[in-house]
Parts: structure tokens; C-alpha cells; sequence
């Protein structure tokens, strides 16, 4: 077996351990978030001010959390960023609001096997042209047959 392929999967490697359990139960939030967020929309009569509100709480949290760190941003290190950097923000909002919308349409399961696909194939470019600093990583048939499998997921949930 490959060596590199062999640490990279190995499950007592606690530099992989760690940073994979993490992004699980981010992804345990984010589908949690939709149903959450729509019950909100329906409530509210409408999926954008569910939107901003759901921003709202989560910029408070994470204003709080900064300034209790520390971590206060300096006008030289804002006006440093590039342009594009800017741009996260504005694809969170509509990420949230179209989830939001999207939830009640398709189901829970359909709506986030339809974001982790667009995930994909988004990743697989941004990946193979080193995109916003990445470091460059081709296209291999592997990357395509875990996309693929994840297209027939969202295919399925739609099935009967």
C-alpha cells in the first residue's frame, strides 16, 4: 500500500483525528441548521429575515468570541486582505438563505446531498487551478468517482 495514501487514512493519526471529527459534526450543524433556519422562516413568514436573523445571532456569537480572545481586527490587516477575500460573507449569506428556501422544497436529506455535490465540484476546480492561494491538485478519476457517487446520492434521495 502506498505510504502517503496509508498515513492519510490511518485513524490513530490524530493530525488527520482531529481536524476530520470536526468538520463531521460542522456538517451535523449544517444539516441540523437547514431545518432549524426554515422552522425559523416559516415563523417569521419569510426565508430572508430568517436569513439575517440566523446571521445576526451567529455574528454576536463570533464578535464575542473574538473580543473575549483578543482577536480584534487592525485597519492595516482589513485594508490587506485582497478583494475577493471579501466575497465569503456575501456567498454565506446566500448559501443560508437558499438552504433556507430549499429545505421545505426538497427535504433535509435532498438539500445537502444537492450542497455537498455543488461542494464537490466546486472543490475539484478550485483545487485543480490552486484557486485564492490553494495549493494544486489535480483532477484524478478517483476525485470524479467520489463526485459521481455523491450525484448518484442526491439522485437517489429523489427516488420514489
Amino acid at each position: 500500500m502506498n505510504r502517503s495514501f496509508q498515513n492519510q487514512v490511518d485513524p490513530m493519526n490524530l493530525s488527520l483525528l482531529l481536524p476530520l471529527s470536526g468538520i463531521l459534526i460542522g456538517g451535523v450543524f449544517l444539516s441540523s441548521q437547514a431545518p432549524i433556519n426554515a422552522a425559523l422562516a416559516r415563523a417569521l413568514g419569510d426565508p430572508l429575515l430568517a436569513a439575517c436573523i440566523s446571521f445576526g445571532i451567529g455574528f454576536v456569537i463570533l464578535a464575542a468570541v473574538s473580543a473575549f480572545r483578543g482577536v480584534l481586527p487592525t485597519g492595516s490587516a482589513i485594508a490587506s486582505a485582497p478583494w475577493w477575500a471579501w466575497l465569503g460573507g456575501v456567498l454565506g449569506a446566500f448559501y443560508v438563505a437558499i438552504v433556507i428556501w430549499g429545505v421545505p422544497q426538497l427535504g433535509a436529506v435532498s438539500t445537502v446531498a444537492a450542497l455537498v455535490f455543488g461542494q464537490v465540484i466546486a472543490a475539484l476546480v478550485l483545487d485543480a487551478v490552486g484557486a485564492f492561494g490553494l495549493p494544486v491538485q489535480e483532477i484524478s478519476w478517483q476525485r470524479v468517482v467520489a463526485a459521481l457517487l455523491i450525484l448518484g446520492g442526491l439522485v437517489l434521495s429523489r427516488a420514489g
